[in-house]
């Protein structure tokens, strides 16, 4: 699908890569940017129609797919990380719930109430943030990986059952970012600008998977290494 005269819906739109996410699409041309947020007073960026989100909760879905009937590209970038292990016995269950609400039961909820908007308006794209740690667990983040697992699965399970009205479903897998989320962590990260780049020219050319960077590149090689890269110690 064309992003030119598109109409795009963005969770979690306020800042980092959602925020970038809705520049991008207004740069590239779409007639209408729906930048969604648990605050819209939080969203910033101009030439935007702010909307109030919180995508666990289902009323607000389904008045989203009710006020924004017009939308022709969904994308799905809400998400959180309480930093949880799995053996943390001071967390653990309530963070991953949390987790799971937001990254996994979230784009299955927006995407559920927005398939028949995008049917309706010709079939569209859903694009669902992954992350390289769909493939591979990290200490001090096995929770948070394991909804990212989880909406992998989802992302593949939702390609299959929209392609019959014609809606793309693009996975869009990145390691760490220059945002809020990874402040504290060292090394290099990808700016958010480009993976929106990259994410609305995959949208464009129908492609099934964004991989962003050198490391998620790298790690989904390693899924078929000898031993896999998720089998390595960390």
């Amino acid at each position: 699908m064309k992003i030119e005269g598109s109409v795009v819906l963005v969770t979690g739109a306020n800042r980092g890569l959602g925020a970038a996410y809705a520049r991008a699409a207004l740069a590239a041309g779409a007639r209408k940017v729906y930048a969604a947020a648990r605050d819209p007073a939080s969203v910033a960026l101009e030439g935007v129609v702010p909307i109030a989100l919180d995508v666990t909760d289902a009323a607000q879905v389904a008045a989203a797919a009710r006020e924004c009937a017009d939308v022709t590209l969904l994308i799905n970038n809400a998400g959180i990380s309480r930093g949880a292990g799995l053996l943390d016995a001071s967390a653990g269950f309530d963070e991953a719930r949390a987790e799971f609400e937001t990254n996994f039961f979230g784009p299955w909820a927006m995407t559920r109430a927005f398939a028949p908007v995008l049917k309706a308006n010709g079939g569209g794209a859903v694009v669902n943030v992954l992350s390289a740690l769909s493939w591979l667990s990290l200490p001090g983040a096995a929770s948070y990986s394991a909804s990212k697992a989880a909406a992998w699965s989802l992302s593949n399970g939702l390609r299959n059952e929209l392609r019959a009205q014609g809606t793309q479903v693009t996975s869009v897998h990145v390691a760490f970012m220059d945002t809020d989320m990874a402040r504290k962590i060292p090394g290099d990260k990808i700016s958010p600008d480009e993976v929106a780049r990259q994410t609305l020219a995959a949208v464009e050319a129908g492609a099934p998977e964004v991989l962003a960077d050198a490391t998620t590149r790298s790690v989904k090689q390693g899924l078929v290494a000898d031993p896999p890269v998720y089998a390595a110690a960390r």
